[in-house]
């Protein structure tokens, strides 16, 4: 299972067989029904190589979710803008005018979304990481391994209520699968870097437990291409995929002091970078 394949075979299929469809930014889609990605690590590390991808930037975030944190300023000192145009409704409720916009843009409080509820869920200090790393090292048959950033009871206080829902661990033979599941799916921009960031916390959790590393799967729900991203869609589509590169995590000493830029990518020879505009 080569991911990158898969994801392609996903694009493929919007494009044949989306149906168009309305929603609350004002720019349509085109959706198929719930489908799966699935990649086998032993292929590669998944960074898309039918155009160009910032891994920096997937790490950064990734960083952010792991210890927890709400404030964007944190990522913009690193250079990592995924969340710049987002910010806690409590502080600037949603709009899509451009003071609102702008409001958005300025606030930095991020709320209770992702990294807060893998580590704080609730706000009752239950840290779901943890406990997913304490249960690998002491009972991996559990089945019980999962990690919910869905909270209906905090969902208003979100900065954005989380496309990827829930995350969890799989053990066979002493090889670790991720799964995740994503209720909303931007598969031309978003799911590259979904695919990617949980194959690099695949590999974290990996390193912390000192399993072998096994198969990333996404189960994907409203699976769409934005209208205004037709066009890169095509182009990407157009390109032959090249060999996946290899990801080499540094320094390496515990998943909860990782740092973002302790990675290293190599054999990584991408197409061009396709551009487009996210939907607010």
């Amino acid at each position: 299972m080569n991911g990158e394949q898969c994801y392609l075979n996903i694009l493929k299929n919007i494009r044949e067989n989306g149906i168009k469809k309305e929603n609350r930014t004002g720019i349509d889609t085109y959706a198929i029904p719930p489908t799966m990605f699935q990649h086998d690590m032993k292929y590669g590390f998944p960074l898309l190589t039918t155009k160009k991808m910032g891994i920096k930037n997937i790490s950064a975030e990734l960083e952010f979710f792991i210890k927890g944190l709400t404030d964007k300023q944190w990522l913009k000192d690193r250079n990592c803008h995924i969340w710049d145009e987002w910010c806690n409704p409590q502080k600037v409720p949603y709009g899509t005018d451009e003071e609102t916009k702008r409001k958005m843009l300025i606030e930095n409080d991020l709320g209770f979304c992702y990294g807060f509820q893998w580590r704080n869920f609730n706000s009752q200090d239950y840290d779901q990481l943890k406990k997913i790393i304490d249960t690998l090292k002491s009972n991996p048959n559990d089945r019980r391994m999962l990690c919910s950033a869905w909270n209906p009871n905090q969902l208003h206080m979100m900065a954005l209520p989380p496309c990827h829902v829930m995350w969890g661990i799989n053990i066979i033979e002493n090889k670790l699968n991720l799964w995740w599941t994503q209720r909303s799916v931007d598969t031309f921009l978003g799911l590259p870097y979904n695919i990617a960031s949980y194959a690099l916390l695949l590999k974290l959790i990996c390193l912390e437990t000192g399993f072998d590393e096994g198969i990333l799967t996404g189960f994907l729900v409203d699976v769409h291409i934005y209208e205004n991203h037709i066009e890169q869609v095509d182009e990407q589509l157009s390109r032959e995929p090249r060999n996946l590169p290899k990801l080499d995590i540094i320094n390496f000493k515990s998943i909860f002091d990782w740092e973002y830029d302790n990675i290293h990518i190599r054999e990584y020879d991408p197409h061009p970078p396709i551009k487009g505009s996210i939907a607010i």
